[in-house]
């Protein structure tokens, strides 16, 4: 090598190394991003309840309402399976329904799911093809509620902008969902997914997901006080129908220590009484 290719190289070493300049921070990889939206989204704390209220409207512009309490907890810490459990209190029609996830992360293994209907005293068992279906007639979707796994996707970083990493999602089992692929646009700050896109072929949008409000929750963890930021108003829109659903929490709580004795079928039908209230 003579000198002059010997200073070029140096060089463009060094010009190289100017764009990552001391202190400041590289861009996380996709994995690195799915990774840290999809434990905020699901996974903050080892467990947590709060109440929930659905407010579904047609579009013929009437309104139904479902309100229950929600519970949830990991069955590990790294964000893998979980136990959910919902209780719906009103109207009447629902009163006393309870639906229950036992969540597993790993690919082929499909999550149990459970529907308590008071009406005829039965406990149903949730098919797995049912999850891509409606939640208690809203435009929530049963998956929607405990979340699609990060491993039932392949993802690909399309865009960065100020605010949002831009993640193309595509499912690795394309006959068990009703969509092409969906697009997830994750805060670059807090990595809470703001928006999720859904589309069928030929590029056609025709579901959307929109978080509309968040806050951050004081708890306590090991003994010490910490703040998660969650979730606290979204919608999901219907664009084939025209319907919309808006999903509010409230009273949420994190590190409660649900007991996982709650989490089994016994409690279908008799739910304990602080999961009631």
């Amino acid at each position: 090598m003579n000198l002059r290719s010997l200073i070029a190289g140096i060089s463009l070493g060094i010009l190289a190394g100017l764009w990552v300049m001391p202190g400041q921070a590289q861009e996380p990889s996709v994995d690195e991003i799915i990774h840290k939206a999809n434990h905020m989204a699901l996974y903050q704390g080892a467990d947590g309840k709060g109440k929930v209220s659905l407010v579904i409207t047609d579009k013929e512009g009437r309104i139904r309402n479902r309100e229950f309490n929600m519970l949830r907890k990991n069955q590990d810490n790294v964000d893998q399976d979980q136990k959910y459990f919902a209780y719906f209190k009103a109207p009447a029609d629902v009163r006393k329904m309870v639906f229950m996830v036992h969540k597993h992360a790993a690919l082929e293994k499909d999550d149990d799911r459970w529907l308590y209907l008071p009406s005829l005293d039965l406990v149903k068992r949730i098919a797995a093809g049912d999850k891509r279906t409606s939640f208690v007639g809203s435009d929530f979707l049963y998956e929607d509620i405990s979340g699609r796994s990060p491993v039932d996707d392949q993802h690909e970083l399309i865009k960065t902008t100020d605010k949002f990493y831009v993640v193309k999602n595509i499912p690795k089992r394309p006959e068990s969902v009703e969509f092409e692929y969906y697009v997830a646009y994750i805060d670059k700050a807090t990595f809470i997914p703001f928006k999720m896109e859904f589309f069928k072929k030929d590029n056609r949008l025709y579901r959307l997901i929109e978080v509309l409000k968040t806050e951050n929750i004081s708890a306590k963890k090991n003994g010490k006080d910490v703040v998660y930021p969650t979730v606290t108003s979204s919608v999901a829109r219907d664009l084939e129908n025209g319907s919309s659903t808006a999903m509010i929490y409230s009273n949420i709580k994190y590190n409660v220590g649900l007991s996982d004795d709650l989490f089994t079928e016994r409690y279908l039908r008799r739910p304990p009484r602080d999961v009631m209230r």
